[in-house]
């Protein structure tokens, strides 16, 4: 038995839904590792909620995304910094535990691994971003091999220690996800409504098809959503807010499509894999951990980044897909077995 403390993301307590991808995956990787009969606990932001696994709640304030900083601005940590004070709890406990798994992007985890005595499996969900964080993974890399896990190959490709990441995937409790053979006339789009989302290229996709686009995910940009309303003012799109795993799927699985159109690179994408689990295609820019993902042409389309037109097309594509074999795939690549193995030979490898 392994006894293992996964230090969260410092963005907003889990449950919150403004941890995006990193939360899932905190998510199912403590409940297979605790399913294996390893010790799991989860230090977090205050407020988290994480059913059946043991979280230690940090009070502090939440760190910045990553994603709305800019290549350019200083490094900073906010007055009582809850990531300072996550890791500060995880140096006074470290001799509890076999392994300290890190899953926030940001520099100060990675320039304190040198004084930590337990090991520490740094889980990057990003690709580059900024130039000091680079460096300081760049140094830990290099003096502590193998201690860094990627998604995807593409994602480690923007970093300069490339070829020092381990690709690990992801996975999901596809028993949560129920295959839907006969979906209604309408397309799905999940993600933070914020800029790097691209939101507006699959409205304008729906407004040119006139398929309805159901639209999921945490309002992270007020203003950025009602120049969307404003643009396009016919185009036929609810917005249902952001869902539960288990309110997700059932809504997900009776769409004809999911949509993908981030302007960044998806350093993975699991909404592509939580559709796949429901028998949906998917439809994205060929750009980042999705195009890794969908196979082109059987799962989905991959499509020209930034072309609405190129959207579109794959639309009118719909019915040569099908839909079991989406879920398939979700089978046979992304089942929380097949990630808790990776995770866990990686795991082993560190301690």
């Amino acid at each position: 038995m392994l006894k293992l403390l996964f230090i969260s993301t410092p963005v907003g307590p889990l449950g919150s839904g403004v941890g995006g991808g990193v939360e899932l995956s905190l998510k199912n990787l403590a409940i297979e590792m605790n399913r294996r009969g390893h010790q799991v606990t989860v230090v977090a932001p205050e407020g988290s909620n994480l059913p059946h696994i043991p979280v230690r709640e940090i009070p502090g304030t939440c760190q910045r995304m990553a994603q709305t900083e800019r290549r350019e601005n200083s490094i900073t940590l906010p007055e009582n910094s809850v990531l300072a004070n996550m890791w500060d709890y995880g140096r006074t406990v470290q001799g509890d535990y076999d392994l300290i798994v890190n899953f926030a992007y940001d520099w100060l985890p990675f320039y304190l691994t040198p004084f930590f005595s337990c090991p520490i499996a740094h889980l990057i969900s990003m690709g580059s971003m900024h130039p000091a964080l680079d460096q300081m993974m760049t140094q830990v890399a290099h003096n502590f091999q193998g201690t860094i896990g990627v998604h995807t190959q593409v994602q480690a490709d923007t970093f300069p220690f490339a070829n020092l990441c381990r690709i690990l995937g992801n996975g999901l409790d596809l028993s949560q996800y129920h295959f839907c053979s006969h979906p209604g006339n309408k397309m799905a789009w999940v993600g933070r409504i914020a800029p790097e989302k691209a939101l507006e290229d699959g409205v304008a996709a729906a407004q040119l098809t006139g398929i309805p686009l159901k639209i999921f995910g945490k309002m992270q940009d007020e203003s950025y959503w009602q120049k969307i309303c404003q643009d396009y003012p016919n185009a036929p799109v609810e917005y249902r807010g952001f869902l539960s795993t288990l309110e997700l799927q059932k809504e997900l699985g009776h769409c004809r499509a999911l949509l993908v159109t981030p302007r960044w690179l998806e350093a993975f994408g699991n909404v592509v894999i939580e559709a796949l689990a429901c028998g949906v295609p998917v439809i994205a820019y060929r750009r980042g951990g999705p195009a890794e993902i969908i196979r082109d042409g059987e799962t989905g389309f991959l499509v020209e980044p930034d072309n609405v037109r190129a959207l579109v097309a794959g639309i009118k594509r719909l019915e040569e897909i099908s839909r079991s074999r989406c879920r398939q795939q979700a089978e046979q690549e992304y089942s929380l077995k097949a990630l808790g193995d990776r995770f866990e030979e990686w795991f082993r490898a560190l301690i």
